[in-house]
Formats: C-alpha cells, structure tokens, sequence
C-alpha cells in the first residue's frame, strides 16, 4: 500500500523539540567517557544566515553525531563573534543601539540554525559582546599585562580624519579611507599590543607537527611569519646631507650578492629620509604620497615601484671609490628589517625594474652553474635562482651558498666606529599584533590613565569595565572618548582624577580564546584548567579558508599566552583542521549580455532546457535573462538564496543533503534547484521504500541472511556501512552519501518486495538489518528522516542516541578476485574468479580466455602456473 508522503514541515520541528526537551545533545564534564570536540568557526551575527551557513554547520553536525555514535563524549557548542564595526555602522545608518542590533540578529540566527536540527549544546551559547564573556577576556588582558606579553608604544597609523578612527591597511583605498573616501593621514599614536613576535619561532616550527592541518593553510602560516636567515650591513655615507648621520644599516638575506648593487632603498620613514625631506620640497611631497597609499602586502605586489633620489650617496662596503645612490622608494617598509635595502637589479625582479624605470646600473652576479660568465646577461627577467657567482671579485667560482659565507665572515670580521660592518641577523616578517581600535563596540581594554601613577590596571575585583549603554553616534569617532561621565574615574593607586583607556580591543582577541571558554562557559575564572586540557585542542575545527593567517595564528599565539598565564596546559588550540569551499550559484542578467544590464536572483527566474540547451526567462514577464558565470553568492549579484525558503520548502534534511553531496567538501558546491529538487526526491523514496516495508520489518529479528539474495543483500549493507564510517572519518562527505545512493538502489526491489509480503524470513531479517544500518548511515546528514525511519523499524529509543553498528568483516571482504594473466610473461587478459576457488578451475578457466586462445595460436601450452590471489603465467 502506498505510505503517506514525507513532511518535513511536521517532522522536523517534532524532532527538533523531543531533542530540546531530553536534552540530548547538552555535554556533561563529567562524563568518563573519551572526549572529541568539534567546533565551526562561530558566526557573526549579521542578520540572516547563508546557504554557506548550512554547508559548513552541516559538516561539524555529521562529524558531532557520528562521533556520539561511535560513543565518544562530544562536545559540540555554538556562540557569536558579536562586536565590530557593521553594528556601529547600523547604530550610525539606522539610529539603532548597536546593542540592539546585534541581539536582535542573534535572536534571528539562532531560530534559523536550530532550523537545521543542528546537534548543538546550546546551554554553552555565549556571545562575544555579552559583559559575562568580556569580564573574562579583560581578566586575561591583564595577566598577559603582568607577564610582559602586553605593551603600549606609539606606532604609525593611517588616520581617517572624517571617519576618526584608524584604519587598517587593507582599508586605505588607493590613499583614501574604504568608506568615507576621506584622503587618509599618517598619525603617530599610541597604541596597545600583544607581543606574538616572543612565539615567532615557536609558532612556525610548531606548524610541523599540524599534520592534520591542510598543507596550504600551514605554507599561508609559514610565509606571514617569514623567517629569514641574512646580515645587517652597514654603509658608509659618502655624499650629501644626512642630518649627521654616518651610515646605514641595511638588512639583506642575499649578502652574496652585495657586488651586483646599484642602489640603496630607504622606506618613506626612514630617518634618512625625513632629513632628506626638509631640504628637498619634492623629496618631501614623494615621502606624503607614499604614506596615504595603502601599505597591505597585496598593495604593495600591485603598486607601481616608484622612488625618489634623495641627493645622498653611500660607500659600497668593498670599495671605496664606489658610490651608490640612496632613493626613497614606495615598496619599503619601515617595520622590516631596518626600513632600508640594497637593490641588486640582476638579482631580483622588483630591484630589475626599479633600475630599468630609474636608469641604474645591472650587472650580473649569479649565473647557472653551466652558463658562460662572458655571455651570460640580465635582459627583462632577473635571474633569482642559485648558481656560481660572477662579477664579484674575490667571489668569483664560489656557489651562493660558499659566497654567503664568505661575505658574511669578511661583514663581521670589519670594525667601523667600534662595531662590526655585518652581523648575522635572523629577522621575522610577523609583527607584533597592535589590538586598539578606537571604536565603541567592542571590549573596553582594562586600564587606566593617572598623570601621577602613569598606566594603572583596572583591580580585577572591579572587572567588568563595562560599555555605557548611553551613547551617542551623532558625531563622527568613538563615543567613548566624549562620554565623561564614563571616562573619569579615580585612580585605583592615589585616588585622584584619572581617565579611562577609550580603546577597545581588536575583534580578532575575541575570537582568539572562545574556543576555550565554550569548555567551562560559566565558571568564574576565564578557564577551568583541568576542564580545559581535557577537550582541547579542538579535535576537529572547521570553517573559511580566508580565515587562515591571521583567525589561526592569534588563536595559536592566544593558547601560549593562556599557558604562559596558568590558564591552559597545552599549546595548539586546534588539532585537526578543515576549510570547506563556498557555495556558489549562476548569475543572471536581464536587458543585456556580459557585463550590461540589471542582476535578477534566481528566485524570478525560470530555466527551461532543449536538446541541451538553457535558457532563462523572467517568472514575472516572461522576458529572456541571460545566464551568466557562476560565481560566489554575493547581494549585489543578486545570487543569494535563503536558507529559511529552503528550508520551508523542502526541509532542512534536504538543504543538508544536497551540500554535503555535490562535490568534496574543501572545494566550491554549485547551488542549482534540479539538484535540490532532486536530492528531495532521493528523501522522498527512502521514506517510501522504508515506511512501504516497515510493518513487514518492525518485529522482525535482524539477522544477516546466508546465501543467495538475502546474502547479497546483508553483503551490500555491511560494505556499505563500514565504508560511509570510513568516509566520515576522513571528511569525505560526498564519498559516503554516494554510497548511501548505491545502497537504497540495492534495496529498492527487495524492499518493495517485503512490502508486498513477498520475501522470505530470511531475506526479511536481511532487509531488517540493512534498513537500520540504511538508517545509520544518513543519520549525521538527514537526522529527522533518519528519526522516522527508526521509528517505523522499531528501533529503540532515538537513533541520535543510537550507538552505531558493526559490520560483519567477514561480510565486508569482497569473495571475487581479478587476476592478471600472462602468456610467456606478457600480460594478454584479466580473470575474475572466486576468492577461493582452486587451481584447476582457474587453470581451466584461463583456456577458455579468448585472449589467451589467440596468444597461444593453436599450440598446448607446456604448464599453465597460478600464484595464488596474485597471478596466471601461462608458458608455451
């Protein structure tokens, strides 16, 4: 008889609730059992979650559940990454408390997320900006404050005179600020910072031992710490008006090359440069351009090198008579190295075409090790690879790796003015990680200002500093540092007026460490210790690739830091790490082709297919759209679709399914309605074939059936069950959900069978067995339908709470092997026979082989030789 069709809109909040009420999912410290925490990077709140949502929390839910199943104690928590700037944008935009704003889109968020029938611990939830969270961060401030890993120091930043705050340097937009447009300044202030460079080498030769870390995600960490092995060197001022100063030191990592220099380059604020500018008006206009340009490394890549003669020269360090010109250059950096190079044109790219554009001298000094020192010549390209050193005097013959050395030993045995010309330097690209911010919401750095105690940390027994709900945004800046009545108080060593710190601190702090608070979310301290070694590191953290540098490398500093502070007793915060792909959708354009005419989202469009051939058409007037690439879901193209009509529409065991199933989880899954509608259809025909068979199933034993059919049937079950474990474990989702595929077409006609009472007992204990381990294999990824199910095969209790089976290795082996089969050793065929079967079945069977037959040409063969479950070599 026919089953009434599957209704996710009933069953899922019905399984959502019974979860909630029996508090299924809520993890107990105390639990004995072996602990395994998954964790997604949380969210934050913005509004609406997005179908990469879905994706992302599907995947840490599929791990969380099969990892409970396979009796492991899980911690599995969900919070919000709260503060930041887009909810003082809404205060300013929508004259709204930031507040507010961010619980009113959590309250929405999190509706939406329980939607999805996550496995979540939600009595753990926190957000960033709840006082309770910040309370704990601001005591960890201040026992990093004591143990020196915090400092205060005046830094160069680009000021954003209309926005009034700083902006970071991906930010700073072709010298204007991203939002304001306003030009930026470059000011000197001061301000807070963690120092993550103490770690720097612990940091990177830690990356070694992530070795269930993605490989790229590591050489991302390695390359923005940037260890480098070279030499400080001084040169010698030989011309012009250096303000007094008797040379320049300049770091280098490539001593070797020091005779195929053609100029020094000083950074914008070198002080070499800045007594150049006050003489020099348009030395001076160059050093204000360079400072308003953007100062990010992708910036830097992309910008024109330019530079500027500051009238100065330097003495080569091996020769006298040979000066070199010092430029003022856009592409040096005042916090590397020493803020000044030398160009070596021959030997890098960067310096090739600075020479080229100012007219400098190239000449070459490293060439292959089979190359011709008369011919071999730099034209466009410089040649950065290692070979045998040229043009370089006492060097000449010597590999890189003999000239670095002999260079570095001549540096440092050279006394100039009581100290040596070159000492070896290890220098790091990481710098020290500046966390003020000059902005409201975020958490309140827990100090104070007295002009007579200096900086004084805020007693801990006055913590929490806690953000005034009384501000305004009606004026440009941070409200703090116009709101008195918070800002002054007494100082807590002399009593008298101080003021309060009005920075906050970087967004990136508050995500540095909530990994650990979820482990103990309502003890007092920030951490329980000994609860906290337990669970961490993360066994399985999952989330964004664009997240790789700098989300892991606070974190990974964050975790020394709490150690360092007698917080934590381990070092790496996450062991195991996954970044999935995004979710991306075509675009659609009506009025024009290309990049012409308005984006329409897939929501007002139909698709219609002819002999292979689509087109779209506008829902409401029928009007041709064209089909565009398909690209990243972003609002402005108007490829967005919503979770919530996903979700009403076709469930949420659908919107899991259909994510998990497209494609590898680490690469892109492209969103199409006939994938959705076909995954739905998938739900549908479970629900039938298991509901059809269920009254036939529910009292039934399950047993694996013995031969023939029912045989086959328990083989596919038990394969199947131990290769989707097998494919969860490692994160192959789509593997695991293709199988699941192969399994139900397995049981398809044995199922309806059942249900028209045409099977045996034993193939009704065999279809029993493999419904429920059916069942088990798509419960991570569809839990409402696989509650059903279980509920219709009589299973006990709920299946969420469920221990997963074991499968029969026995029935998992595979009885047929593949032999290849050789006449007078080359291979003619292949032969697939029984696991077991004898040699002269085999031997009979290898005759009547065509292949065989035509190699042999008529002729008897001498001996026909098996080796078992290996090969048949027939001689002739």
């Amino acid at each position: 008889m026919a089953s009434e069709r599957y209704n996710p809109r009933k069953v899922e909040p019905e399984w959502q609730s019974r979860w909630n009420d029996e508090n299924v999912f809520v993890t107990d410290n105390a639990d004995p059992r072996e602990t395994y925490y998954v964790l997604e990077m949380f969210p934050y709140p913005s509004g609406r979650i997005h179908i990469g949502h879905v994706r992302n929390y599907a995947m840490g839910d599929v791990v969380a559940r099969y990892k409970r199943a396979r009796g492991f104690n899980v911690l599995h928590p969900m919070g919000w990454d709260a503060f930041g700037m887009p909810a003082e944008n809404a205060a300013m935009q929508n004259k709204v408390h930031p507040k507010d704003w961010t619980y009113e889109n959590i309250a929405t968020m999190r509706n939406q997320l329980k939607s999805m029938g996550l496995s979540l611990d939600w009595t753990r939830e926190f957000a960033t900006c709840d006082v309770e969270y910040y309370q704990r961060q601001q005591h960890l401030f201040l026992d990093m404050l004591e143990k020196g890993l915090v400092y205060r120091r005046e830094s160069k930043v680009n000021w954003d005179p209309v926005d009034m705050t700083v902006l970071a340097n991906e930010q700073v937009i072709e010298g204007r600020g991203w939002r304001s447009g306003a030009l930026v300044e470059q000011r000197e202030l001061t301000q807070w910072f963690f120092k993550i460079t103490d770690y720097a080498q612990e940091l990177l030769d830690a990356l070694d031992t992530l070795d269930h870390w993605p490989e790229k995600v590591r050489l991302m960490q390695k390359n923005w710490i940037g260890r480098s092995e070279g030499m400080m060197v001084r040169w010698d001022i030989a011309s012009g008006n250096a303000g007094g100063m008797d040379d320049i030191t300049v770091y280098t990592t490539r001593p070797d090359t020091i005779f195929g220099a053609s100029f020094l380059a000083i950074s914008a604020d070198h002080p070499l440069a800045k007594e150049a500018a006050k003489r020099d008006d348009k030395v001076a206009a160059f050093c204000e351009e360079t400072r308003r340009a953007g100062t990010s490394v992708a910036a830097l890549e992309t910008a024109e090198k330019k530079g500027i003669d500051t009238g100065i020269t330097v003495r080569h360090p091996f020769d006298e008579s040979w000066e070199l010109p010092v430029y003022v250059a856009n592409f040096v950096l005042m916090d590397y190295g020493t803020g000044a190079i030398f160009g070596c044109p021959a030997g890098d790219q960067r310096d090739l075409d600075f020479a080229r554009k100012y007219d400098l001298p190239v000449t070459p000094i490293v060439m292959p090790k089979d190359g011709d020192a008369a011919t071999f010549e730099i034209t466009d390209e410089a040649y950065t690879d290692d070979g045998v050193m040229i043009n370089s005097r006492f060097l000449d013959s010597m590999s890189t790796t003999e000239a670095f050395e002999a260079i570095a030993q001549k540096l440092e045995a050279e006394t100039v003015r009581g100290a040596p010309r070159g000492e070896r330097k290890v220098n790091f690209r990481l710098r020290d990680w500046g966390i003020s911010r000059q902005r409201y919401w975020g958490c309140p750095i827990p100090v104070i200002h007295c002009e007579d105690c200096g900086v004084v940390p805020v007693p801990k027994s006055d913590l929490p500093v806690q953000l005034p709900d009384d501000i305004d945004f009606e004026k440009p800046g941070n409200p703090l540092d116009r709101h008195n009545a918070w800002r002054q108080v007494p100082c807590p060593c002399c009593g008298k007026a101080a003021r309060r710190e009005t920075d906050t601190m970087d967004t990136f702090v508050d995500s540095s460490w909530y990994y650990t608070r979820f482990t103990a979310p309502h003890e007092d301290a920030p951490t329980d210790p000994a609860v906290a070694d337990r669970w961490l590191p993360v066994d399985q953290y999952i989330g964004g690739i664009e997240h790789a540098i700098l989300h892991l490398l606070y974190s990974r500093f964050f975790t020394r830091a709490m150690k360092a502070t007698g917080h934590v007793n381990h070092d790496e915060p996450f062991k195991g790490l996954f970044t999935q792909g995004m979710v991306v959708h075509e675009t659609y354009r009506l009025g024009g082709s290309g990049t012409s005419g308005s984006w329409v989202s897939p929501t007002d469009v139909r698709i219609e297919e002819t002999d292979g051939t689509r087109k779209a058409y506008l829902l409401e007037t029928g009007a041709e759209v064209t089909i565009g690439s398909i690209e990243k879901m972003s609002k402005s193209k108007k490829n967005v679709i919503d979770p919530d009509d996903i979700l009403a529409t076709y469930g949420a065991d659908t919107a899991r399914f259909f994510v998990l199933s497209d494609s590898p989880p680490d690469r892109d899954v492209v969103w199409t309605e006939a994938g959705v509608q076909g995954t739905f259809r998938f739900v549908q025909r479970i629900w039938r074939l298991v509901s059809e068979a269920a009254p036939a199933l529910s009292s039934v034993e399950a047993k694996a059936g013995a031969d023939g059919k029912a045989l086959e049937v328990s083989r596919a079950a038990h394969k199947t069950l131990k290769a989707v474990a097998a494919d969860i474990e490692t994160l192959a989702f789509n593997k695991a959900i293709a199988r699941i595929y192969e399994l139900v077409n397995v049981l398809a006609a044995p199922l309806t069978e059942a249900a028209e009472g045409k099977a045996d007992a034993q193939m009704l204990g065999a279809l029993k067995e493999a419904s429920l381990f059916l069942t088990h294999c798509f419960a991570p990824m569809m839990p409402h339908l696989a509650e059903e199910c279980w509920k219709a095969l009589g299973g006990e209790g709920m299946i969420a709470m469920a221990a997963w089976p074991a499968f029969d290795a026995g029935l998992t082996a595979d009885n047929e092997i593949t032999l290849p089969v050789q006449v007078n050793g080359k291979k003619r065929g292949e032969l697939t026979v029984a696991r077991d079967a004898d040699q002269d079945s085999i031997k009979a069977a290898v005759m009547e082989l065509e292949a065989v037959a035509r190699a042999l040409e008529g002729k008897t063969p001498k001996k026909v030789i098996v080796v078992p479950q290996r090969i048949v070599n027939v001689v002739v």
